[in-house]
């Protein structure tokens, strides 16, 4: 069974930054084609951030945070990596992590994702 679990949130100032991790136990990233991150304030949907093709590396982000968050991954310790910078109020939110077999065109979709983390809460204010 294929576990997530998400660290690295926390509370920032304005023009910060931070570094969330996503950790896979159970089973490697390598079985799914797609490792995402996603995020959710109270009463409102899920929204995707950005996601990262396992083999090959193409990623893909949400217009809202292109150019300042950047999706990487280790190969060798099976983790996924979320550098935001630049942040800003409106990017708070509950941070998770999710892993699956989407395809191109449904990458963006938090429901072409079958495995999520628990989340970490990014709080961004002054």
């Amino acid at each position: 069974q294929m576990q997530l679990v998400e660290s690295g949130g926390g509370l920032v100032r304005p023009g910060g930054s931070l570094r969330l991790s996503c950790a896979a136990s159970g089973r490697s990233f390598r079985m799914y084609t797609f490792v995402g991150w996603f995020r959710q304030v109270p009463d409102k949907e899920r929204e995707f951030v950005a996601t990262i093709r396992w083999h090959g590396g193409t990623t893909y982000y949400s217009a809202s945070v292109t150019g300042r968050f950047t999706i990487s991954k280790d190969n060798a310790n099976n983790m996924v990596y979320l550098q935001m910078d630049r942040l800003e109020p409106e990017d708070t939110a509950v941070y998770y992590c999710a892993t699956g077999n989407a395809i191109t065109s449904t990458a963006r979709m938090a429901s072409a994702y079958n495995y999520w983390g628990h989340g970490t809460q990014v709080t961004v204010s002054s």
